[in-house]
This record gives structure tokens, sequence and C-alpha cells, in this order.
């Protein structure tokens, strides 16, 4: 199939690509890496009058850390992410969950900014951003503001970013000494996306104590699930695998997704547990504490 009929704008400069997105609003749409928007467009389930595209935007690229945040530029290709020493070193949770996007072709092309910008609730990138509960700074032609991800994230394909409005940076925070972190999935083949996927974090004392831990689901609601009971319940004990069984069965309880072709809502319901489980034994290993089975790792 071939997309309607649209205006093709192709700005170089930030101000210009906001002053055109002012200017048209919801008339527009933003082309970033196009790994979602131009199936969609091809298949006509989107019409814009207007198609803005970023790729010569400067400025909108790039991974630095300042002041303790892990700042990645919108247009940051994903396969320039996924091989950063840097994002290996400061965020190993987002390193780990890299590959698992799709394939390459399609990392080689996609942007940090527009996978989370699409708001697909089986995407990896929500999760973790969730997960770690990082920032997102969004800039209009009347200025900017940054939004938690319980803010940017609204519902099925759906974000907070408005028709005039940009994603211009994802900010994580730098991973803190002693935490393991851990991305598990399932999904058909390779390069499908989840059926059900799981973020965790483990920060454990020299003691090997938990003193904090976060949980995210893709794949189970509109948005990242973020399985804050069963995270708190894991703080003050060892991380021994009763501790993440328990965890498991917690996240597995307080979920409830759809069901489609792919899957069956109860068959999700059990992956979240068992993934949660999985995930947590595995960050465990590399908190430099006491892992699952309670001996030094």
């Amino acid at each position: 199939m071939k997309p309607p009929r649209f205006d093709y704008v192709l700005p170089r400069g930030l101000e210009e690509a906001l002053s055109v997105l002012a200017q048209h609003g919801e008339q527009a749409k933003v082309l970033a890496g196009g790994q979602s928007l131009v199936p969609l467009l091809n298949f006509r389930l989107v019409r814009p009058a207007y198609l803005v595209d970023l790729n010569d935007v400067a400025g909108l690229d790039g991974i630095r850390v300042a002041d303790g945040w892990l700042c990645i530029g919108a247009m940051t290709r994903q396969r320039a992410v996924e091989t950063s020493a840097l994002v290996r070193e400061r965020c190993p949770l987002l390193a780990e969950a890299m590959p698992q996007i799709g394939h390459t072709q399609i990392r080689n092309r996609g942007t940090i900014g527009g996978s989370l910008a699409h708001g697909d609730p089986a995407a990896e990138l929500p999760a973790v951003v969730a997960a770690l509960g990082g920032e997102l700074v969004l800039q209009s032609a009347r200025g900017r503001r940054v939004l938690t991800p319980e803010q940017f994230f609204v519902g099925y394909l759906t974000t907070a970013v408005a028709p005039d409005e940009l994603l211009v940076e994802v900010r994580l925070p730098v991973t803190p000494p002693r935490t393991g972190s851990a991305f598990l999935e399932v999904s058909r083949r390779h390069g499908d996306f989840a059926l059900v996927g799981v973020a965790v974090t483990l920060t454990v004392d020299e003691a090997g104590v938990c003193t904090a831990g976060a949980i995210a689901l893709t794949g189970v609601g509109p948005t990242p699930v973020v399985a804050r009971e069963a995270a708190r319940a894991l703080v003050g004990v060892r991380p021994v695998l009763a501790a993440f069984e328990e965890a498991g069965h917690r996240v597995a309880a307080g979920v409830t997704p759809d069901g489609d072709l792919h899957a069956s809502s109860e068959y999700r319901q059990h992956l979240a547990g068992v993934l949660t489980r999985r995930a947590l034994a595995r960050a465990a290993e590399h908190t430099g504490g006491r892992g699952a089975t309670g001996e030094r790792r």
C-alpha cells in the first residue's frame, strides 16, 4: 500500500520544527526513525496533512551524563544506545533491554524518542523508563516541561505529548553501587513484540540486604505497569529465592492483562509472575552482595 498525500517539511533547526508544529498542530506528524510511523502511513491508519522530518535537526541526539542522570537525545538511534559503553556502565538495565527491540535493521533506524512517543504497551523502552523512574523532556514554542513516566504514558498508543510538542530528551538516573538489573521477555519469535516483559532493579547494602527495588512490566496493560507493592516487599530482606517467589506471586495477582490471539489473559498473568521471579534472581547475581542462593557472588 501507499501512504496518503501529505506536504513534506524538512526543518533545519529545532526552532523551525517547533514553529511548524505550532502552526499545524494535529494536522502534522513527526518523522524520526519511521519504524512505527511509516507502516501506519502505508496502511492509511494516520493521514497527516504535513510530515515533519526531524532527521536534519541538529542537537536532538547524543548520550551524556549530567548531574547524576544519563541523558539521551530523543533522535539517538537505538543501535547507538545498544553499543554505547557509557550506557552499559551507567545504566545496565537499558543496555540489557536494547538488543531485544525488534531486529538490528530496525534498531539502526529506530530512535529512542520515537519508540517512547509511540507509546506501544508491548514495547521494551517504556517499561525500562518506568522501572528506573526516568524523566521525559518535552519542548514546544511555549517552553519546556518535564514529565514522569506516569504522566507521560496515558493509554494504548497514547502519550501526553501535545500536538505542538516534541519529546527532546530522556533522562535516566545513573545506577547506584551494589545494584543489579535484568530485563526478560517472552515472545513468539525473536524480534516480535513481547507477550510479556519485565524490567527490574535490585540494590543491596554491604550486608547483602535489599534496600531498594523496582519492577515494571510491558504487555500487561495499556501503559507500563509498575509493581510498587511487590518491589516494596523486597526491602529489608535478603535477596533469596523465597523472596523472589513471593514478589512473583504479588505481581501476577496485581495485573489483569487483556487476552488476544497471541496469548490469553491467564497466560500473560502467569508469565508476569514467572518472569519477575527469574529477573530478580538474575539481578541479584549482579548486585555484588549475596545472590539468590544466599552465597557470596
